[in-house]
């Protein structure tokens, strides 16, 4: 009887300490190596937000480069030789009428090609009104036909001429409204008069000339910047934000989340910017979300967590 109890004792202590082996060999199974695995593959890559793309209507505008230059520039000179010069009436500068003495020369009772006795050229005058942009007549010098004595910036007109590429020239239309920065930041309204029909064989472009509305206190010459409205007007489009929009080599793509919240890589076709903004012309649904920013750290495939507002 007694040894019946002791067997069975001892019976149970084997079976108990079967168990804590047993459940320490549990605790120090490397189980727990799959679980994170298995939680990683589950993880939001990022958090992001979303977007989806915007109706708007936009002007169409091209940017471009150039100069201030003069619209017509008269060469005055003298029309006979022999005649000094006695006085020179006006300097660089200056805003003559036509008719207006420039020069008074020597000599008046010179004789030309008869036997009477009449004024040869008494005087040089100003063949249209306008700004005088160069001098060279200086009293006593000999007045010589041909030789420049003035240049005259007729009407005192000025206006802009943008240097663009064959592409963009075939964008530029006569008539087309512009607008030109000049200076710190004066803004002039212009009209396209002239496009030139080629360009240059060696720089690759050629330009299109601007009518301003005003060149008041602008001078010939000075560096200008400004955009042709192209779209002769608002036109409807699709956007997105600028920080949509990623790029690998030319080409442009966008992070699409899909149901499942990983994101997918989808190409772009993209056309203007303005402000913040990027149109997208192909390659995108309307109803299509997109991550809106920090699409740079994530890859094809990669889950996310999407966070509203």
């Amino acid at each position: 009887m007694n040894a019946n109890i002791l067997s069975n004792r001892l019976y149970q202590k084997i079976a108990l300490s079967g168990l804590v082996l047993a459940g320490a060999a549990f605790w120090l199974m490397p189980h727990g190596a799959a679980e994170p695995q298995a939680s990683s593959t589950n993880r939001p890559a990022l958090t992001v937000r979303t977007t989806t793309l915007q109706a708007d209507k936009w002007s169409r505008t091209l940017a471009a480069n150039g100069s201030i230059l003069p619209w017509q520039e008269a060469i005055i000179s003298a029309q006979v030789q022999g005649l000094r010069i006695a006085e020179v009436k006006v300097s660089i500068g200056d805003y003559v009428q036509q008719g207006d003495v420039l020069v008074t020369l020597d000599n008046f009772a010179r004789a030309v090609n008869d036997t009477s006795e009449r004024p040869a050229q008494g005087r040089i005058v100003a063949p249209d009104s306008g700004v005088i942009s160069a001098a060279n007549a200086n009293v006593g010098s000999m007045a010589q036909p041909g030789v420049e004595l003035f240049r005259l910036i007729r009407k005192g007109r000025l206006e802009w001429r943008a240097d663009l590429t064959a592409e963009e020239l075939m964008l530029v239309r006569r008539g087309m409204s512009a607008e030109i920065v000049v200076g710190e930041g004066r803004v002039l309204k212009g009209t396209v008069r002239a496009i030139s029909p080629a360009v240059n064989a060696q720089t690759r472009y050629g330009y299109a000339l601007v009518s301003l509305s005003d060149s008041r206190g602008i001078i010939a010459g000075a560096f200008a910047r400004g955009t042709f409205d192209v779209s002769g007007g608002k036109k409807s489009l699709q956007s997105l934000p600028q920080s949509a929009v990623m790029q690998r080599g030319s080409k442009s793509y966008v992070l699409v989340v899909g149901a499942d919240s990983r994101v997918h890589e989808n190409f772009v076709t993209v056309g203007q910017r303005n402000g913040d903004r990027i149109e997208i012309r192909q390659g995108l649904k309307v109803d299509e979300a997109v991550v809106e920013s920090g699409g740079a750290f994530l890859t094809e495939g990669d889950l996310v967590q999407v966070v509203k507002g």
